[in-house]
């Protein structure tokens, strides 16, 4: 399967964030690409960096938007990943929505929440987990890769590919906030045994990547910093050399040993 991360500067303006999007989409079909995915709230803007509070958000707007994006997912027969302002039955949230080309869409809340974001959104509590052409994929939304337990609801759930939407900037040059965010990102996927792709917005300076890692660790593709552009990759291996193998069976054996995590919570039963 072939998928895409596109990298831009967004915005508040739901008109121009999603001109670009629509500019993406296009470019990717050409490149014949099936996943493509956007940063975190890449449609609406970011509060407060973009709006005062996420309740400046033009809800009705931004679901003609949602519909448009639809569309060009049909058009395109693509999955489309766009992060997003969301507003369901009076509560707002910070999203993922996950646009099925034959129709429908699903969505993931982000959950973990501090400083403006708890001011502005309410905590999700989906797991995050969708199947796209029998390959089975993870979301999770920028401060939840701080934190472990988020990723390990993926791995045993088995995810092959897990997706990090980011919105992780700074009005200053931060390369060392930028490595230590990769460096998490590699953690998490090296833990897991997964590979991870990320995508994050780019103004006025990145300090997340925008990138694919494999399970040890290894970027099979990155973008540079602070520039607009697209990463292609084609992702068809999903085997696991000795070192990774080695990973999941002392993982499984450890989850079936202990059966809860170290703060007492059950973990899902394996497949």
């Amino acid at each position: 399967m072939k998928i895409a991360a596109y990298q831009f500067a967004v915005s508040g303006c739901m008109e121009d964030n999603y001109n670009m999007m629509k500019a993406a989409a296009a470019k990717a079909a050409r490149e014949h690409v099936r996943l493509l995915v956007f940063p975190e709230c890449a449609l609406t803007g970011y509060p407060p960096y973009d709006m005062e509070r996420a309740s400046c958000v033009d809800f009705k707007k931004a679901s003609l938007y949602q519909k448009e994006l639809q569309r060009l997912a049909g058009t395109f027969d693509m999955y489309i990943v766009a992060g997003a302002v969301t507003c369901q039955e009076g509560k707002i949230y910070d999203s993922a929505i996950l646009i099925r080309p034959e129709g429908g869409l699903a969505l993931y809340h982000k959950r973990a929440l501090w400083g403006w974001d708890l001011d502005n959104f309410q905590s999700g509590n989906e797991q995050g987990v969708f199947e796209i052409d029998g390959i089975k994929i993870g979301i999770r939304i920028c401060y939840e890769v701080r934190f472990p337990e988020y990723f390990r609801e993926l791995y045993v759930r088995h995810t092959d590919l897990d997706i990090i939407l980011f919105y992780d900037r700074s009005d200053q040059d931060d390369l060392v906030r930028y490595n230590i965010i990769r460096s998490h990102i590699l953690t998490r996927g090296v833990e897991n045994v997964c590979h991870v792709l990320t995508v994050n917005t780019i103004h006025p300076y990145q300090t997340a990547p925008t990138a694919l890692f494999d399970p040890s660790g290894l970027a099979l593709g990155e973008l540079e910093r602070n520039i607009p552009g697209m990463l292609c990759c084609e992702l068809d291996d999903f085997s696991y050399n000795f070192g990774e193998e080695g990973r999941r069976r002392i993982s499984d054996r450890l989850i079936k040993e202990k059966g809860s995590n170290k703060f007492g919570s059950k973990l899902p039963n394996l497949p």
